[in-house]
């Protein structure tokens, strides 16, 4: 969740605060077999970029399913969130990742439900802040990625995507009509994908060293019954070097590309708490989009450290299209606050800047 630049955070973090001793006693009591389940309740008082002030609630459960002499399975996580904001957007959702002993398997998965007055500047890299419009609609929305463990540090995935969107509302003849957008009208895609994927990080909140490569792609065709044919490729690396003293510098290379006839929602949106920091998710759009990102943390003193973090990037219609042209930059800084310390689960408060943009980001977990 986001922040917003003229809110008050205080609320959530004392929420926080209140189960944060009690986690770290059970982990310390549970630790000899790490089987045991953490189901922690809490509420959210927020304020972002894109929704202005919002309140909810999160049930978030971490849990580890290591065998007592499996030393290396790291601990999965499971969230359940419902949030309404005073924008009248409402999210509710379940995610998670879960490690099966010896991580022989790995599952990803979301489920969620959206009503989300949103922003639509048009597509390309060069849209004008002129030309904002709103609109909004609903989704229903299914992510599954089951992989299996293939050896040294190696995962074959599969992936399932469905996507349903109705009740689109948008000005008549404006950039929707005027641009041709794919799917203004409501529409259902369905994929099946696969992934490989390279993973030697050593914890799945915030890791200090290690690696993750992974590359996957997914194919929305009328035979799983979607509405449009298109095909979705993501390449994600990520290295994290350990320094003296717990710092870390984290990078990441990202890259969205699109082929075919894609829908609005599955176009590439620029920006977002995770991705160009400072930008509003969806401020650019287009087919494809590339960005690189380093942060470098800092542990500073009892549960707190610091973080500073820069990215540049840039949407295009295809590869053939990404230049230097319009090249967008961020940049920021931020302040962790360790909710558990042996799992290294963190808060994050991030400002992020833009090329004349900015803004707060509240959340649970680090950007990458």
């Amino acid at each position: 969740m986001s922040v917003g630049s003229n809110g008050k955070i205080f609320i959530t973090v004392c929420c926080a605060c209140m189960f944060l001793s009690i986690t770290d006693r059970v982990y310390a009591q549970i630790d000899s077999t790490r089987k045991a389940r953490l189901i922690i309740p809490f509420p959210i008082i927020v304020r972002s970029i894109e929704t202005g002030w919002a309140f909810g609630g999160v049930v978030t459960s971490t849990f580890n399913l290591r065998s007592p002499k499996d030393s290396f399975t790291r601990t999965s996580n499971l969230q359940v969130l419902a949030i309404y904001s005073v924008e009248h957007q409402f999210v509710a959702a379940i995610n998670g990742t879960i490690f099966f002993p010896k991580e022989k398997y790995i599952l990803n998965q979301q489920f969620s439900y959206s009503y989300y007055p949103d922003n639509f500047w048009g597509l390309g890299k060069n849209t004008p802040n002129s030309n904002e419009e709103p609109y909004d609609y609903k989704q229903f929305y299914i992510y599954l990625h089951p992989q299996r463990h293939l050896g040294r540090s190696y995962f074959l995935g599969l992936l399932y995507e469905l996507q349903n969107v109705w009740d689109v509302n948008y000005v008549p003849g404006g950039l929707f009509d005027k641009e041709s957008i794919a799917g203004r009208y409501g529409y259902l895609v369905s994929g099946l994908g696969l992934s490989i994927t390279y993973d030697t990080r050593n914890n799945a909140f915030s890791p200090d060293r290690g690696s993750m490569l992974q590359f996957y792609f997914n194919h929305f065709d009328p035979i799983f019954g979607s509405d449009y044919r298109y095909t979705n490729y993501v390449l994600d690396l990520r290295k994290f070097f350990g320094f003296h003293n717990g710092r870390v510098l984290a990078l990441q290379g990202y890259g969205y590309f699109n082929t075919g006839t894609i829908p609005f929602r599955s176009l590439a949106a620029f920006g977002g708490a995770n991705h160009m920091r400072g930008y509003y998710q969806g401020r650019f759009r287009d087919n494809s989009q590339a960005l690189l990102q380093a942060e470098y943390r800092i542990p500073i003193i009892w549960r707190f450290g610091l973080v500073g973090f820069g990215g540049l990037g840039n949407v295009a219609t295809d590869l053939g299209h990404f230049d230097l042209t319009y090249i967008k930059y961020s940049f920021g800084a931020g302040v962790r606050f360790a909710l558990n310390r042996s799992e290294k689960l963190n808060l994050r408060l991030d400002y992020g800047i833009g090329q004349g943009c900015s803004g707060f980001y509240f959340q649970l977990g680090e950007a990458f």
